[in-house]
């Protein structure tokens, strides 16, 4: 910021923040639709916590902003948390107009032919590894024995690696997210190591994967553009679905309302996912954009360049959105939690395929598992980006462990269309 404001910016990434994020809100919202905030010490941003105002961003037509992150990430300290999140790369989260749409196209249509079947498959065919190891303790931490493993397998098979390498993946990404220095240096020369290992043998022979999609769409991507997209999109699916995994899970074991679901199934698992969308979102900030010129946006004065983040979790919470006296909405998709407008996630349907059946395994495989701690303890990791529980202790009759058997191979790769080919509207001419 280069000149300062009549207020303080509200700090997003403290422990007080992460216990009662709708205190910050309400903070932000005092001081309009578009608030200053702090998402690291010094770090400061603009935030909109309107309904209104957040559409308006996501649905400009007239140029006046970029996703483009250059010319601004020289305020970000280079070991901030907040850094992987916001530096530019090559890819479509950072991209404006004709080159947005040309990268957006590619992960577009390569989603489309996944198979939801398939994708559900493979869904529950990793949960059932998972549910396996810990499934005769009677106990498990769902975060990090469940949640925050399984998208990772499942993006590992999809984007048409052995299953024997998601443990690469897992063991990179967390390394990645790590505090010591050394071992974030690790984890990135480990992914990197993952990503071009991919890219090769996906450039070799092609697969029915998400990789080989990207490599052999028309729009004709480069081999950095390809790992940039692969990155970025396994990036952005893995803390959000492992967020949603987890937060869906805590809030259906917490509310007498979804204990029924799980043998009377009065309240489907579809309804808590929405109900975390629209209150307790995993994405819970993001959508950076940078006006191109000093503009007046809601009552508030924006420099040229200046960051704005739209905080998916006030305004889906804001008292402006429609909320019902019983605290539902009309329109239970209405939810901004995957933004909209051109920059709206492309995955969100898969991603929901991914999150409703790890629920729905985990369930019916543990049907009367409940929390080990009380619901107001579970705490979540300060980080003004995500919404993250830290851990979600449960307890249940522990399984006894079946005989071993000999496993048997299965396919990583997705089932294609009947034709085993892009459709005509994508195939290359």
């Amino acid at each position: 910021m280069t000149s300062a404001p009549p207020f303080s910016a509200v700090p997003l990434y403290t422990a007080e923040h992460a216990a009662v994020p709708q205190r910050s809100f309400a903070r932000l919202r005092e001081q309009g639709p578009v608030g200053l905030a702090e998402i690291d010490a010094g770090v400061l941003v603009w935030v909109i916590t309107d309904y209104r105002a957040a559409l308006d961003l996501f649905h400009d037509r007239t140029g006046l902003w970029t996703k483009d992150t250059r010319g601004w990430m020289q305020h970000v300290p280079a070991d901030s948390p907040v850094m992987p999140m916001l530096q530019w790369r090559p890819s479509l989260f950072f991209a404006d107009g004709q080159e947005h749409a040309h990268l957006r196209r590619v992960i577009t249509d390569s989603f489309a032919l996944l198979d939801p079947r398939h994708v559900r498959d493979t869904t529950l065919r990793h949960a059932d590894t998972l549910l396996a190891e810990f499934s005769h303790a009677g106990r498990a931490d769902l975060v990090n024995q469940y949640a925050r493993r399984l998208p990772l397998m499942v993006l590992n098979s999809l984007f048409g690696m052995p299953d024997a390498a998601a443990a690469q993946l897992i063991g990179a990404v967390e390394a990645m997210t790590s505090t010591d220095l050394t071992r974030k240096a690790q984890g990135e020369q480990s992914l990197g190591a993952y990503l071009g290992t991919l890219y090769q043998t996906k450039a070799a022979q092609r697969g029915n994967d998400l990789t080989s999609w990207f490599i052999d769409h028309p729009n004709g991507l480069s081999p950095e553009e390809v790992t940039n997209q692969v990155l970025i999109t396994q990036g952005a699916a893995w803390e959000t679905l492992a967020g949603l995994i987890a937060n869906t899970a805590a809030r259906i074991l917490s509310d007498d309302r979804y204990r029924g679901t799980l043998t009377t199934g009065s309240l489907p698992i579809r309804h808590a996912i929405d109900d975390v969308l629209w209150n307790d979102p995993p994405l819970a900030m993001y959508s950076l954009h940078r006006p191109n010129r000093s503009v007046h946006f809601h009552g508030r004065d924006i420099e040229q360049g200046q960051p704005v983040f739209v905080s998916y979790a006030a305004i889906n919470t804001c008292p402006y959105t429609g909320q019902t006296s019983e605290g539902f909405r009309s329109d239970r998709k209405a939810h901004l939690a995957f933004a909209a407008g051109p920059h709206e996630c492309p995955a969100q349907s898969i991603a929901l395929v991914v999150a409703i059946a790890a629920i729905e395994r985990l369930t019916a495989t543990l049907p009367d598992i409940e929390l080990a701690a009380p619901a107001e303890q579970l705490a979540h990791r300060p980080d003004p980006i995500y919404r993250v529980l830290t851990a979600l202790p449960c307890r249940f009759t522990p399984l006894t462990p079946a005989p071993s058997t000999p496993p048997r191979p299965a396919s990583t790769e997705p089932r294609r269309p009947a034709a085993g080919r892009l459709p005509a509207s994508v195939r290359p001419r």
